[in-house]
């Protein structure tokens, strides 16, 4: 699946203008040598056919020249010698055209840009949605099995690792640094979003995040893990639905275990 990435690649902008600006100036290229061969082949067109003919002739023998089709009609001695160095001028432009165009487009960074676009058109119509942060164990675990269940899920991460592993997992990703992982929320549109999931180790990370959230999305479901009672009321002070303590569920199934083999048998 694809990657949003918020802190984009400049490179990839930059080097996409620069192949334009280099493709538009081969096609004018192409241009002045198919007008320059047209006009050439009519001054030096000696036949006793109409001028019409003469400029419909010389224009197909041009584009057989630039686009190397090769379909020329039949040329007198002085036509041949003048095709000759437009031949000739043709090679140097398609050389210039190989060595300054091929390979721009294919860089990483170009890549980056391009996947980009994509995935501001899927976030665009992003929906309906549940939210993961992290893709961590936890994390991975929890969009796994939404995405198992059926769940349209949207991964936050803020490690390119990460990024790429829940990609390869199928799921849509927005990556960004720390830093910047305020917009990276934002580009999670939580607004229009069923739930968010927070997984992250950090406590205080995980406590910023739902701050944010219940910020952006006041109605928002969220489900964040907490480490005790004292982090659960915090959590839920910031907006958290729900704050699993994951300590008493390991503590409560332990317990429902032995519970069970200690039931005397009849």
């Amino acid at each position: 699946m694809w990657i949003y990435r918020v802190d984009e690649p400049r490179l990839g902008v930059i080097r996409i203008r620069e192949w334009r600006r280099r493709a538009r100036y081969t096609v004018g290229l192409l241009v002045l040598l198919l007008g320059g061969s047209a006009t050439g082949l009519v001054l030096l067109d000696q036949s006793d056919t109409s001028f019409s003919n003469k400029v419909f002739t010389a224009l197909w023998d041009g584009v057989n020249l630039v686009t190397t089709l090769g379909d020329f009609a039949e040329f007198n001695q002085r036509q041949k010698m003048f095709m000759l160095l437009a031949m000739f001028t043709t090679l140097l432009i398609g050389g210039f055209a190989v060595s300054r165009l091929t390979g721009m487009l294919s860089g990483d960074d170009v890549m980056a840009y391009r996947e980009n676009r994509i995935m501001e058109l899927k976030l665009e119509h992003l929906a309906n949605h549940v939210v993961v942060v992290g893709f961590h164990t936890l994390g991975e675990l929890v969009a796994n099995r939404l995405s198992d269940a059926g769940q349209t899920v949207l991964v936050l991460v803020g490690d390119q690792a990460q990024a790429e592993r829940a990609a390869d997992r199928g799921h849509m990703v927005v990556l960004g640094s720390p830093g910047v992982f305020d917009d990276v929320l934002r580009r999670a549109r939580l607004d229009s979003a069923k739930a968010l999931v927070v997984t992250t180790p950090d406590s205080n990370n995980n406590l910023a995040i739902t701050l944010l959230a219940r910020t952006l999305n006041a109605s928002l479901a969220i489900v964040v893990p907490g480490e005790n009672p004292l982090r659960k009321r915090l959590f839920e002070s910031a907006g958290a639905s729900d704050v699993v303590i994951a300590d008493e569920i390991v503590a409560d199934a332990l317990i429902g275990k032995l519970t069970t083999q200690m039931e005397p048998t009849p």
